[in-house]
């Protein structure tokens, strides 16, 4: 039976489910991260349009515009493709794509960001950046109930390969005491 979680804030809350989510991944978010996350769920969590949006054409659209426009639409691209890759995966392939489309595109897209010349958030987008992944192993252990795995078997070996994800080798060690092997010549990131 899940417990009720009483807190005095929306942001208690999902600081909260942030926090536990982080435990059950077993990574260690610094405050700015635990932070960004907190603020991303609250902001986009309640826009059903999000469903609906062409990423990659937003992505372009930002890589063509400049200043705060830019800025804004990149960091929706990644924060779309963050809260696709972690909270609804199965987004992948409604759209007929892989979960790591979705890391690539928001890696880039926060990249971008952090390529911006004295920008004040620059650090931040980095960061964010280089550890889409492990942002992303949190977001799905917000998924997880109790003991229940997060993705099946083959979710867990597809993800872990393509995008070296720490949670989904965990998961499929529920499966599995078996070691996954990358083929050669496939890129792990």
């Amino acid at each position: 039976m899940s417990r009720l979680i009483l807190e005095p804030s929306a942001t208690a809350v999902w600081h909260r489910v942030v926090t536990e989510a982080a435990c059950r991944a077993e990574c260690a978010l610094d405050e700015q991260r635990e932070s960004y996350l907190v603020f991303l769920l609250m902001r986009y969590l309640r826009r059903p349009e999000l469903m609906r949006s062409v990423l990659a054409l937003k992505f372009l659209q930002g890589l063509l515009s400049r200043g705060q426009v830019r800025r804004d639409s990149l960091q929706e691209v990644g924060d779309q493709c963050l809260i696709f890759a972690g909270l609804f995966p199965e987004q992948a392939e409604r759209r007929r794509v892989r979960v790591s489309y979705f890391v690539d595109l928001g890696r880039s897209a926060y990249d971008n960001l952090a390529g911006v010349p004295h920008a004040d958030s620059a650090e931040l987008f980095h960061a964010l950046a280089h550890t889409f992944v492990v942002l992303m192993d949190v977001l799905r252990a917000v998924r997880q109930h109790n003991d229940t795995p997060a993705m099946t078997a083959l979710q867990a070996a597809e993800l872990s390969l393509e995008t070296d994800s720490a949670f989904a080798r965990r998961v499929l060690r529920h499966y599995t005491d078996a070691t996954l092997v990358a083929p050669s010549g496939r890129r792990r990131h």
